[in-house]
């Protein structure tokens, strides 16, 4: 059973997506407040959560920086402004995916069970050791001189995706469907966001370089050969 967090304080909404996702096969918990949820999300594991950003007291991108603190669970945004800022803040914080408001119950379904299915083709695919980084696809963790990386879902596919391609360039429309489960929309800079991210965790290669380079007009590339050593 898939179990699934909404939090939302559109009760009209809530109650809509609620009837559809459940119908859908999906458990689902919903709450109407930020402090709430964050509680639940200590208390309890979920699959994916789905997270409104403007709620009084304590919005969905307070609730999600604190998630992630103690969490990589997989999250959706809700934003019923449509503004890039809120995107880019979500993104930059460990948002898996977002989508405007109003949704349809059946796009909003449609997404979760992309994010879930690259969740759950990661946990079969094999380990990859490049130097000192290790990736570990069933657990999706990531290590860099045996030292603990902190990745959101979104950032785990794309350095995974990027890695197994190691060497060569992997577009930017690669990259946002098979590791985000979307096709790339006009400028949307999603990718980016997520790259920049993956570039501030790793830090830099001894020679200086970065573990992963951008190719003007073609997309990313993981850099080969491999420094650091072990």
């Amino acid at each position: 059973m898939i179990r699934l967090l909404l939090i939302d304080d559109d009760v009209a909404l809530t109650t809509l997506l609620a009837e559809y996702l459940q119908k859908d096969g999906f458990f689902l918990t919903v709450v109407n407040d930020g402090i709430t949820g964050l509680r639940y999300c200590q208390q309890q594991q979920f699959d994916l959560i789905i997270l409104d950003v403007m709620m009084p007291q304590l919005d969905g991108i307070s609730v999600l920086k604190q998630l992630r603190h103690f969490s990589n669970v997989p999250v959706i945004m809700l934003t019923a402004r449509g503004e890039d800022l809120d995107k880019v803040i979500g993104l930059e914080l460990g948002a898996d995916d977002y989508i405007a408001k109003p949704c349809l119950p059946r796009e909003l379904s449609a997404r979760i069970k992309a994010i879930l299915r690259r969740v759950q083709q990661n946990n079969s695919q094999t380990e990859l050791k490049l130097g000192a980084l290790h990736i570990k696809p069933v657990s999706r963790n990531v290590s860099l001189h045996q030292q603990m990386i902190e990745l959101t879902g979104a950032e785990f596919n794309i350095l995974y995706l990027l890695a197994q391609y190691a060497g060569s360039i992997v577009s930017k429309a690669e990259l946002s469907q098979q590791a985000l489960g979307k096709p790339l929309g006009s400028y949307d800079r999603n990718i980016d966001v997520h790259i920049s991210h993956i570039r501030q965790k790793l830090g830099k290669l001894p020679a200086g370089q970065q573990w992963i380079t951008s190719v003007r007009g073609k997309g990313y590339q993981f850099t080969y050969p491999f420094g650091g050593g072990e």
